[in-house]
């Protein structure tokens, strides 16, 4: 079989996944995050005063991984943590008013990005390629 790696979705996923990166990088780091830490920041826009334990849930990572973007975040200035009055075990996320302050630029910083990633697509071909990918996600997390 003559296969290379344009003919590979996994190795096509992963130039995808780091070309969306580096088109968020420049904006998010303008405004004063990574991107890695806008999923974070989504969850706290929806529900500040979040547990770690709920944004591990809801964000499907390593607790690591969330523990060491937490640590970032707070020393960046867009967190803080504090003790849950009920529960002295858990702790509870904050944004700091930094943090809720970016949360438009933040978004138009996204869909510059969406746009410049799918510039020349049709619509419903944006969004025929996101609910592929979507179907593709579910069938490896089901598998």
């Amino acid at each position: 079989m003559d296969q290379t790696n344009k003919d590979s979705a996994l190795y096509l996923s992963g130039l995808l996944a780091r070309s969306f990166s580096r088109a968020f990088s420049t904006e998010a780091a303008r405004i004063g995050f990574s991107p890695g830490q806008y999923p974070v920041l989504m969850e706290l826009w929806k529900q500040d005063g979040t547990s770690q334990r709920a944004l591990l849930d809801r964000l499907d990572i390593e607790q690591a991984t969330l523990a060491n973007t937490l640590a970032r975040m707070e020393r960046d200035g867009l967190i803080v943590r504090q003790r849950h009055p009920k529960d002295r075990r858990s702790t509870l996320i904050y944004l700091t008013e930094r943090g809720r302050a970016m949360e438009a630029e933040a978004l138009l910083a996204l869909e510059t990005a969406e746009a410049q990633m799918f510039r020349g697509f049709r619509r419903f071909e944006k969004e025929l390629l996101k609910e592929y990918m979507r179907w593709a996600i579910a069938n490896g997390v089901e598998g």
